[in-house]
C-alpha cells in the first residue's frame, strides 16, 4: 500500500487537463474510506467529476432507500441494525461499474463490507488527524456517534479501533492534510495518471 503525501507542486497538477482525463486513465471503482470529516463526500464529487464517473455517497443513498436519517436508524435499530443495512447496500453498489463512491466512516466494521470494498475495487484511505476531524465535525448535528459530552474522545476512540481496518483493505493511503478538496481529487489523478496508484 503506498502512502500518499498530498504536497505535489501545483503545476504538476496543472497538466492535468479534460481532454487527458477522457482518455480513459483510469477505469474502474474508485472508493474512498476514512474516519468522519476526512471529506470522503467532498473529494469523491470531484474525483466523479474528473473522471467522469458516477459518483455515489454510501450514508446518502442508506437515507435515499430508507425515507430516513441516518439518525433516525440509529435511535430506531441501535448501530447493529444500521450497519447491516449498510452492508446490504454496500453489496449493491461496490458491484457496479466506474464509479466513485464515499462510505460512512463506520462502514469498514462489519468484515463483509470490507471484503466488498477490497475486493470491487481501489480504495483510497482519506486518513485525517483527530484535530482536523474535530474541527470539521464540531457543528455537525447528523452524526449521532458523535452524540456525546466530549467529541474529541470519541473521534480519538473511533479512530484507533478503526484506523487498522482502513488501512487492512486499503489500496493507497492519502493524508488529507492541507490544500481544497478539488486540489487532492487532483492530486490523486495525478498519481493515477503518472501510475503511482494503479
Amino acid at each position: 500500500m503506498a502512502l500518499i503525501q498530498s504536497d505535489l507542486a501545483s503545476e504538476e497538477v496543472q497538466g492535468l487537463t479534460q481532454s487527458s482525463i477522457e482518455n480513459k486513465l483510469f477505469d474502474g471503482n474508485l472508493f474512498l474510506v476514512g474516519p468522519m470529516g476526512a471529506g470522503k463526500t467532498t473529494v469523491g464529487r470531484h474525483l466523479a467529476d474528473l473522471l467522469g464517473h458516477a459518483f455515489i455517497d454510501s450514508d446518502h443513498e442508506i437515507e435515499r432507500r430508507t425515507g430516513a436519517t441516518i439518525p433516525w436508524i440509529f435511535e430506531k435499530e441501535g448501530e447493529a441494525g444500521f450497519r447491516l443495512r449498510e452492508e446490504s447496500v454496500l453489496a449493491e453498489l461496490t458491484a457496479m461499474s466506474n464509479i466513485v463512491l464515499a462510505t460512512g466512516g463506520g462502514a469498514v466494521t462489519r468484515e463483509q463490507s470490507r471484503n466488498y470494498l477490497h475486493q470491487r475495487g481501489t480504495v483510497i484511505y482519506l486518513y485525517t488527524p483527530v484535530a482536523m476531524q474535530v474541527a470539521r465535525t464540531s457543528r455537525d448535528r447528523n452524526r449521532p456517534l458523535l452524540q456525546t459530552s466530549n467529541p474529541e474522545a470519541r473521534l480519538r476512540e473511533l479512530l484507533e479501533i478503526r484506523d487498522p481496518l482502513y488501512r487492512s483493505i486499503a489500496h493507497h493511503v492519502v493524508q488529507t492534510l492541507d490544500g481544497s478538496a478539488r486540489e487532492l481529487a487532483q492530486k490523486i489523478i495525478h498519481l493515477i495518471q503518472t501510475n503511482e496508484i494503479k
